[in-house]
């Protein structure tokens, strides 16, 4: 039983046709015209296969539009494949789109006994699971209010309450988790564990790379509607990292295929474009960019132990801020600076050549200089913003030559967070009866 595939997914293709009129539409379903006249066909999905076994939680990963949620929702019967086949051996319970099998007109009482009726549970059954379900969901006396006057929070949490609660043998669960707070968020999550004690099995989309860390058996990368590999989490979340800053080619050569182990096989071709690191790098639009102009911030990365430009690190691993400034004056004892937000806007942590004590000298004008911050990652998992300042005193006055607020984001991947901010990296031992254990 333990080895058993619960889904099975062999050559699946969805594939949509693109109409650039509404009237080669018509065309089209009348049997009117030549179809490469007509529309363009787009595949979401092309030649996917997989499976999953019982009591495994299998995380799927990928860019938007890689065909994430177009797969999950042909395993759970919402779409329907163009070709291949999908077999499921269990009771399945889905959490898609927010709104997804919910009447917005009937109350959130109504709609848990129709979601239970659809899930093939009589009356008498939903009954006995009632109280669970609203203890879970803890939306008070909303459940009597109609759904279209909720709040998304509260109706990811009736929705995921409803899920979990018609014991199913496989929960298959999209992005909708991220809408609920923190406090239900962590809830969910402790239900996830006990699924994983029970045996249950756990499909699941997420873009929270912490949580496929901490809580998949085994990952799939999916990159444009194909399976690019699966594997150990650590290893597809790097695959994953170098497809995010274009370091893989979306389509494999032939040269590279899937193994049986389920890792790339080959070599993967390097589709990098040439010139500077911040193209590399995934940066913000709205950045605040200032400065006097004598001097500026040319240039700029993160890499991590890998030597990867990217926007993504394991924590606790080893990474560096790399910043290339030119001249456009004679600058004495310039300051380069790096600091590091949450997403509230609130400084973490920062550091500069002057409080590291390194001496930048007399730069004259057309020189370049570069400062590499290296540290060891130990910031909780999560989104952060990185900005960077070019800065000094000139004639006695302090002067800001050039500064770029939120530039870019990095996400740091956890598979154990503790309290706060920050990790003290604590090393800890336990003693029972005197004896260490």
């Amino acid at each position: 039983m333990e080895n058993e595939v619960i889904i099975k997914v062999d050559h699946l293709d969805k594939m949509y046709k693109l109409y650039s009129r509404q009237r080669d539409r018509v065309r089209d379903a009348l049997g009117l015209g030549k179809k490469q006249d007509l529309y363009k066909e787009h595949y979401a999905l092309k030649d996917v296969s997989l499976e999953v076994r019982r009591g495994e939680t299998v995380g799927i990963i990928g860019t938007n539009g890689s065909g994430k949620s177009t797969i999950l929702k042909i395993i759970t019967g919402v779409l329907s494949p163009t070709s291949g086949d999908v077999e499921i051996n269990g009771r399945i319970s889905a959490l898609l789109e927010l709104g997804a099998g919910f009447n917005m007109e009937f109350t959130g009482l109504e709609n848990v006994y129709l979601n239970g009726t659809m899930n093939g549970f009589s009356e008498e059954e939903i009954d006995e699971k009632l109280d669970a379900i609203l203890d879970f969901a803890d939306i008070g006396e909303f459940v009597h209010q109609q759904v279209k006057t909720y709040s998304s929070g509260m109706f990811v949490r009736l929705a995921f309450a409803l899920a979990i609660n018609i014991d199913p043998e496989i929960l298959v669960v999209d992005e909708a988790l991220s809408v609920g707070d923190v406090f239900f968020q962590n809830k969910c999550y402790h239900k996830f564990e006990e699924f994983k004690k029970e045996g249950r099995t756990i499909l699941f989309v997420s873009h929270d790379l912490s949580s496929i860390s901490k809580y998949c058996d085994r990952v799939i990368l999916l990159d444009h509607g194909k399976k690019m590999a699966e594997g150990r989490p650590k290893e597809i979340i790097d695959m994953y990292k170098k497809v995010l800053v274009n370091q893989t080619t979306s389509a494999m050569s032939g040269s590279e295929r899937v193994g049986k182990d389920g890792k790339l096989q080959g070599s993967l071709n390097r589709n990098v474009k040439d010139g500077l690191w911040k193209s590399y790098m995934t940066l913000n639009p709205s950045n605040d960019t200032y400065g006097s102009g004598l001097a500026e911030i040319e240039d700029f990365c993160l890499i991590d132990n890998s030597g990867n430009m990217t926007n993504t690190v394991i924590k606790g691993d080893t990474c560096s801020v790399k910043v290339k400034v030119r001249f456009h004056a004679d600058i004495s004892e310039p300051i380069i600076a790096v600091s590091i937000k949450n997403r509230m806007g609130v400084e973490i942590t920062g550091t500069n050549t002057m409080f590291e004590k390194l001496s930048t000298g007399e730069c004259k004008d057309g020189d370049e200089m570069t400062a590499v911050f290296t540290q060891r990652m130990m910031l909780q998992g999560g989104d952060y913003l990185i900005s960077l300042g070019l800065v000094g005193y000139r004639e006695g006055s302090f002067t800001v030559y050039h500064r770029l607020y939120d530039i870019f984001n990095v996400q740091v991947i956890s598979s154990k967070d503790t309290v706060g901010y920050y990790d003290m990296d604590s090393e800890v031992q336990l003693f029972k009866n005197g004896e260490e254990i």
